[in-house]
């Protein structure tokens, strides 16, 4: 796990997402013309969708393979599959049928409509994480991810992975169920944070004045129990792409 943390200022949300757009990009084709795929695992919010519906845009988009690309979800909210509130359902309205995917390749977590409750979509979750490790002959219960793109609330919450709960210091597990979640629908299914810093890769995508004292407390490496998100740290590379107004002025 890289210690380092870079923060890198954009002047508002369309520049962030632009930029973000175009980084993806480039990952992306790096990774495939190496080994042939590409992992990347998404994050929901206004950010989230607007990156997406910026990569989707962007005449760049078609340098990458997108039937090869494979897809993972950091969080999920748990309700049923066409609710607005799924995050997966979030990006597939952004980039609105503009990239190739292969639907055998995006890993959407369950729904109240597949399992009765978070904890059997979570189990579900982790075997998939396996079944992919496993065709990829990787040990540690998860395939390689190439690049993971974060939200981070101004809780310092990342993922849905709370300030004050216990599941923020689990390292048994690599994927769980959340209840009561502070903010709503209550039930969740959540990456670990073990499992999110597998990731070589991992971009925070920030806007908003509302995120700043959660910007500082990442940046200044607070403790995990307050913010959450200051436990996160790519194996290669870790940045705060953000909106200048993140940021002290």
């Amino acid at each position: 796990m890289s210690g380092h943390l870079e923060t890198i200022a954009h002047p508002d949300k369309a520049a962030l997402a632009a930029d973000v757009a175009d980084r993806a990009l480039t990952v992306l084709a790096a990774a495939q013309e190496e080994r042939g795929e590409t992992t990347v695992v998404l994050t929901g919010g206004t950010m989230g969708a607007a990156a997406l519906a910026a990569l989707a845009a962007s005449p760049r988009r078609d340098g990458v393979d997108w039937s090869r690309v494979n897809v993972w979800w950091s969080d999920e909210r748990f309700v049923a599959e066409d609710s607005p509130e799924r995050n997966c359902r979030q990006a597939a309205d952004a980039v609105a049928g503009a990239l190739s995917l292969n639907p055998d390749r995006v890993h959407c977590m369950g729904s109240t409509d597949d399992f009765a409750t978070a904890e059997d979509a979570a189990e579900d979750y982790r075997h998939e994480l396996a079944a992919a490790a496993d065709a990829e002959h990787r040990a540690g219960g998860h395939p390689r991810f190439d690049l993971a793109l974060l939200g981070l609330g101004p809780d310092g919450h990342v993922a849905s992975l709370f300030p004050g709960r216990p599941h923020v210091h689990d390292d048994d597990a690599t994927v769980l169920a959340v209840h009561d979640s502070p903010k709503p629908p209550p039930d969740r299914v959540t990456m670990t944070l073990p499992l999110i810093n597998a990731a070589e890769q991992i971009w925070f995508v920030v806007a908003g004045a509302d995120k700043a004292g959660a910007v500082a407390a990442v940046r200044a490496g607070a403790p995990l129990d307050g913010t959450p998100g200051a436990g996160v740290r790519g194996t290669e590379e870790t940045l705060l792409l953000v909106t200048e107004d993140c940021l002290p002025r």
